[in-house]
């Protein structure tokens, strides 16, 4: 079987999808029987009209010599083929979630609304194509019943190199992995740690989405004063450092908005044993992150310092905390050869 994954190209952008489709192309091509590639389709969504011709390239190609395609986000997936299959880890979130919480670029003027209803009527024609639909969490999940009342099933992504995080020591800092981005709110971390005397250190290591965000934490880590408890490694690292940051961690920290998924960053620390540290609207994260693998505060400064406290403080409680986040992601039992198999399916 000759399998196509199909997915979008962002330039000089790497993140948890990205990931996801070079393992799911390598465990693919390790299945007998099975040739996979990937296809990236470059994309870019501003100025907003230009969401138009993205799509048409995408729903303009012709795949040859193909047994099945699967599709991972918008638009690549709209790329037409008979034995296509999505697993959908989200839709052009500007078109519905974040335009319903008033923060999308496609609500300004009249091009943008239509734009917009351009985008959901090629997702619907899409859908009503595929073979079978399923998505990366409840909370994707949800989001396409309600603004396309399309039914899938979950299909959790598995981590990618979890025999990389295996644990260890329990040192004297809080490790946030992860793209640096306004919308995962590293910020709100160095903010929190001002608010905490005493020698509790953090490390941010990731690649920053823009530069102007990366100077904005650098600056707020000089004014605050925290030159000696905030490492900020910006940039792509080897995994084998992301894990050794991880496993050393006294407790883990992710707080993105309305995350679509429960988080490679949330996942690779539960594999870790390490409790995790999110916010009351981090969205899928929430399926997994509470009061008994980790602590949930409001997403400010004065709350975080709160929990941060009470995580850090004591230990012997977050080594049990992080015991119970790694139980937790072992019954799950999310593997590579499960997912493989219903993808072919």
């Amino acid at each position: 079987m000759k399998v196509l994954v199909v997915n979008n190209a962002a330039p000089f952008q790497r993140g948890g999808a990205e990931e996801l489709a070079d393992h799911l192309v390598r465990r693919l091509n390790a299945t007998p029987g099975v040739q996979s590639e990937l296809v990236r389709v470059p994309f870019t969504w501003e100025p907003a009209e230009r969401l138009i011709e993205e799509m048409l390239i995408s729903k303009g190609m012709r795949l040859y010599n193909v047994d099945r395609v699967i599709g991972l986000k918008f638009p690549a997936y709209l790329i037409p083929h008979h034995e296509k299959v999505l697993w959908l880890l989200h839709q052009f979130r500007q078109a519905y979630d974040l335009s319903e919480a008033g923060q999308s670029h496609l609500d300004f003027d009249e091009t943008g609304r239509t734009v917009k209803a351009a985008i959901k009527a090629a997702d619907n024609d899409c859908f009503a194509q595929c073979r079978k639909i399923w998505c990366n969490s409840p909370v994707t999940q949800s989001r396409l019943m309600k603004f396309n009342g399309v039914a899938s099933e979950v299909l959790y992504p598995p981590l990618n190199d979890g025999e990389l995080f295996t644990g260890g020591e329990y040192g004297d800092y809080v490790f946030a992995g992860g793209r640096v981005a306004a919308g995962k709110r590293q910020h709100l971390l160095i903010e929190a740690l001002a608010l905490l005397p005493g020698s509790l250190r953090l490390v941010i290591a990731g690649p920053p989405e823009n530069q102007v965000y990366a100077d904005r934490l650098t600056r707020l880590v000089e004014d605050l004063d925290l030159k000696d408890r905030v490492d900020l490694r910006f940039g792509f690292h080897p995994r084998e450092d992301i894990a050794r940051w991880a496993n050393g961690a006294l407790v883990c920290a992710y707080l993105p908005f309305d995350e679509d998924s429960v988080g490679y960053v949330t996942m690779e620390a539960f594999a870790a044993g390490k409790a995790v540290l999110t916010v009351t609207d981090s969205g899928g994260l929430l399926e997994i992150v509470s009061a008994d693998t980790g602590a949930v505060a409001e997403p400010t400064p004065q709350a975080l310092a709160q929990a941060l406290e009470r995580l850090t403080s004591d230990k012997a409680r977050a080594i049990s905390l992080g015991a119970a986040a790694r139980d937790l992601w072992r019954d799950k039992n999310v593997t590579w050869e499960a997912t493989v198999r219903r993808l072919l399916d």
